[in-house]
């Protein structure tokens, strides 16, 4: 009130009528006035500021002012130093900013019916592919958004590595549905590229895009960082053993599949020991925080997280199988609608998740999400994957050289950009940038020849 962030001691003489008037829709100022025309309480003490009510100094009865002296509001005492004053536009700023963030997440909630209508106008109603693939596009705005808000209420809890973690499996679930589902389809050359398309899209376009709009501290963990990045790139090194065979002859011979089953188990051992290692480190470097105050429990946190993935799989599953048609339409090949779109599309309320997490001054956790998820995708479902395809269709991991080029390349890019502990948004929009490339690259590359 009257422009002070903080409490501020306030004596109140005699008013002008017209100062009275102005100043009568202001809070609380009626009781002041009533106050203020009793002569015990000529100076009253004003102390509230955010909610926090405390006394500053200490009032000086009416028998200690000089007899006839008229004390006017704009003499006033600032108690403590180093309180800075709110200038009515910053405090104007500040009310609109919220009023606008407010708006925007009882639309967000709103447009969480989207998820239903989808459902529906696929298996009910039958509209085209094109309109369910706007239609379904649209539905995973809301889920993105929910998944990032549950995360960051989970990670108030666990701290931001294991916080990560949750976002990162939550989020990749759907894609192992729908990698699975396609392999039913006879899609390997799609389930293959996908997969991979994930990977680089979490380490370049997902980072690139929560570095873009990040604000707050731009520092991040870098041991951590680096220690997701080199899982990648021993990924990448060990997809070499199964990939380079298929670039002659048929890449989907049987003898590449069974190549790639001791790979894919190394893999996986690799990725439960160094994840157990990890959350150890995280869980002992987490500090409880002092304030839970409209922090989520951790049960509802992840149960959020549960439903909103589970009904991302299925608006997912919607969105690929209609992508076809759009690709068809587009002209694009096969290869680049696996390795672009449908990674794009597939992961995108986790993407959403991460840029909204850094959006909101927290990008070690954004960052966190992004890399853990890219390796979560490198070490662990790209192996699940093809251990459990063995149940419907084997699946050869014979990547083509781009693609792990591709790889490799993003995880130095990112690596060079963390040696010194901190981001920036110029550092994401390289990262958007050198994705950009990359997709030329899978579209000049187009289908295998």
């Amino acid at each position: 009130m009257l422009g002070l962030q903080v409490a501020i001691e306030l004596r109140v003489g005699d008013l002008y009528p017209e100062v009275a008037e102005q100043l009568a829709d202001e809070p609380g100022i009626l009781d002041l006035l009533e106050r203020a025309r009793q002569p015990e309480h000529r100076l009253v003490v004003l102390a509230e500021a955010r909610g926090d009510r405390r006394r500053l100094g200490e009032a000086v009865s009416a028998e200690r002012l000089e007899p006839g002296a008229v004390t006017r509001l704009d003499e006033l005492r600032v108690v403590p130093e180093g309180h800075q004053r709110v200038t009515p536009v910053e405090e104007n700023g500040f009310q609109h900013r919220r009023y606008a963030s407010d708006v925007a997440r009882k639309i967000l909630w709103g447009s969480l019916a989207l998820a239903p209508l989808t459902f529906v106008a696929d298996f009910a109603l039958h509209w085209s592919d094109v309109t369910l693939f706007i239609l379904s596009a649209l539905a995973l705005v809301p889920l993105a958004w929910l998944i990032g808000d549950a995360t960051e209420h989970a990670a108030h809890h666990t701290g931001p590595g294991i916080g990560g973690f949750l976002n990162a499996t939550f989020g990749n679930a759907p894609e192992l549905i729908i990698s699975l589902l396609a392999i039913n389809r006879g899609l390997t050359e799609v389930v293959r590229g996908s997969l991979r398309g994930s990977v680089v899209g979490n380490v370049l376009l997902v980072l690139g895009f929560s570095l873009f709009f990040g604000r707050g501290d731009p520092s991040v963990d870098r041991e951590s960082s680096f220690l997701w990045l080199g899982l990648i790139l021993v990924a990448t090194i060990a997809f070499l053993v199964p990939a380079i065979p298929s670039w002659h002859g048929d890449p989907e011979r049987h003898s590449i599949a069974v190549l790639s089953i001791p790979v894919s188990i190394a893999l996986l051992l690799l990725y439960v020991t160094v994840t157990w290692w990890q959350l150890r480190r995280h869980r002992q470097l987490h500090e409880a925080p002092e304030s839970s105050e409209g922090v989520w429990s951790l049960r509802r946190a992840v149960a959020v997280l549960g439903a909103a993935t589970a009904v991302t799989a299925v608006i997912a599953e919607v969105l690929v199988g209609s992508i076809e048609t759009f690709a068809d339409k587009a002209n694009l090949s096969d290869f680049f609608v696996a390795a672009v779109i449908v990674a794009i599309v597939g992961n995108a309320a986790e993407h959403g998740g991460a840029v909204v997490v850094a959006y909101r001054k927290k990008i070690r956790l954004s960052a966190e999400i992004a890399l853990s998820s890219g390796a979560q995708v490198a070490v662990f479902l790209i192996p699940a994957v093809t251990l459990l395809s063995w149940a419907i269709e084997p699946l050869a991991l014979s990547f083509r050289a781009v693609e792990l080029a591709a790889l490799g390349g993003s995880v130095v890019a990112v690596g060079l950009m963390f040696l010194d502990r901190r981001s920036s948004n110029w550092n994401g929009t390289v990262l958007i940038l050198l994705y950009g490339v990359v997709a030329g690259a899978f579209f000049v590359a187009g289908d295998r020849g």
